[in-house]
């Protein structure tokens, strides 16, 4: 065989070989099921306001509240969080913070305490349950997204495909979740519910709800309310992302809404 026909045969068959390597890198891993599909049922659907920027959602003793954050892109946005109406929309406002300074995120509320994620500033604030007076402040590497617990532990989303657990006194990392589908890392995790031993989550930029293994951070299901997405934009073509959602252990329903909604929506899922 020619020595230069030879050496060309050789470097295409590596050169497959190597482009093969990188297709079976880059597939799905197929030993992962495909996470199930969530059917759910719309049980009411409530008014909410245009302006609110929504960020959580929480039911505490009986009552739904908002988080919210401002943005320059929504003047009449607002970095609070309260007690929402389900009747008007509205939110009472029971804290506020400087919108100028910080952008409002989740809240959790945790032995008596609620406790508030700012965006960019590494720091969260602490209030009084009761009397939501500012209690104190604490700190944290990276951006602040979304809160919920165990009843043990706050649990923080920062965007990533990361889910941290960490400790109520010194707000310390004790646990770190890395989210995972069939495709791999699940990235943008945003609002979370705990739910019956799992952990539900917004996933910033789909209509998806997905449904966490607290255990290995495998996405076992999800909930697709790209319907509901729909129905809000007719309505309010300002609409924007999906985003909130609140389990009320009295009624089990499940609150949820998105960002500029003209509605929230009380649904029923098996969990």
């Amino acid at each position: 065989m020619n020595r230069i026909f030879y050496i060309a045969i050789t470097a295409l068959f590596f050169a497959a070989c190597s482009n093969n390597k990188e297709q079976k890198k880059d597939a799905p891993d197929t030993s992962v099921s495909t996470p199930a599909d969530i059917a759910y049922t719309v049980v009411a659907r409530h008014p909410h306001d245009t302006t609110s920027f929504t960020e959580g959602l929480v039911v505490h003793n009986g009552r739904l509240f908002e988080s919210t954050g401002h943005t320059e892109n929504y003047p009449k946005s607002r970095s609070l969080f309260g007690v929402l109406d389900t009747a008007t929309g509205k939110i009472t406002a029971k804290a506020e913070i400087d919108k100028d300074k910080y952008f409002g995120e989740g809240i959790v509320f945790f032995n008596d305490k609620i406790y508030q994620l700012t965006l960019d500033n590494k720091t969260g604030f602490i209030y009084d349950a009761g009397t939501v007076k500012k209690l104190g402040e604490f700190h944290y590497e990276g951006k602040g997204w979304a809160l919920t617990t165990d009843g043990t532990r706050i649990i923080m989303s920062d965007g990533s495909s990361n889910i941290v657990y960490r400790d109520p006194i010194s707000f310390a990392p004790v646990k770190t979740l890395n989210v995972t589908d069939n495709n791999g890392p699940v990235s943008n995790i945003n609002e979370l519910e705990f739910i019956s031993g799992f952990i539900y989550a917004n996933q910033w930029l789909t209509d998806y709800i997905i449904k966490i293994d607290t255990s290995s951070g495998k996405v076992l299901a999800r909930i697709d309310l790209s319907v509901l997405k729909k129905q809000a934009l007719a309505a309010y073509p300002g609409a924007i992302e999906t985003n909130g959602i609140a389990f009320d252990a009295a009624t089990d329903n499940i609150f949820i809404t998105g960002k500029l909604w003209p509605f929230i929506y009380q649904i029923k899922f098996a969990h």
